[in-house]
C-alpha cells in the first residue's frame, strides 16, 4: 500500500516540437527600421539580437568600454560610423570612429515636436 495516491493506467509519451534547426537566427547585416535605423527584431524579419538594458549593465561592470561603444552606436543605429566602419575593415584599418546615434536624433525630434527648442553644440 502507498501513502499517497498513485495514477495507473497509460503514460504518453510526446515528441518535443522545438527543434534547434527552427530556433538558431545568425545575422551579420540585414534590414533596419526606417526611423530609429536599428536593426529589426526577430528571426521572421531577419532581424538582429537585442542588447538590453541589463546586458549594457553587466558589460559596464566588467569595464568593457569600447565593447559597449561599438554595440550601442556602430551596431546598432549610427548610420554614418556604421559606413566608415565599414570602409574601415575593407581598407585594412582597425580604427572606429563613432558618431551620434540616430536613436538620440529621433529623442531630439520629439522634444522638439512639443515646441522645446534645442541646439546642439559641436565640440
Amino acid at each position: 500500500k502507498f501513502d499517497q495516491p498513485v495514477t495507473v493506467g497509460i503514460a504518453y509519451m510526446l515528441k518535443l516540437g522545438h527543434l534547434v534547426d527552427d530556433k538558431m537566427h545568425a545575422r551579420s547585416i540585414g534590414p533596419y527600421s526606417l526611423i530609429t535605423q536599428q536593426p529589426l527584431g526577430g528571426k521572421a524579419q531577419f532581424g538582429g539580437q537585442r542588447f538590453g538594458e541589463m546586458e549594457v549593465w553587466a558589460l559596464e561592470a566588467y569595464g568593457a568600454a569600447y565593447t559597449l561603444q561599438e554595440m550601442l552606436t556602430v551596431k546598432s543605429d549610427d548610420v554614418n560610423g556604421r559606413t566608415r566602419m565599414y570602409k574601415n575593415i575593407v581598407d585594412g584599418d582597425h580604427r572606429m570612429d563613432a558618431g551620434m546615434p540616430e536613436s538620440f536624433n529621433v529623442l531630439v525630434k520629439e522634444i522638439r515636436s512639443l515646441g522645446i527648442d534645442i541646439t546642439l553644440e559641436d565640440e
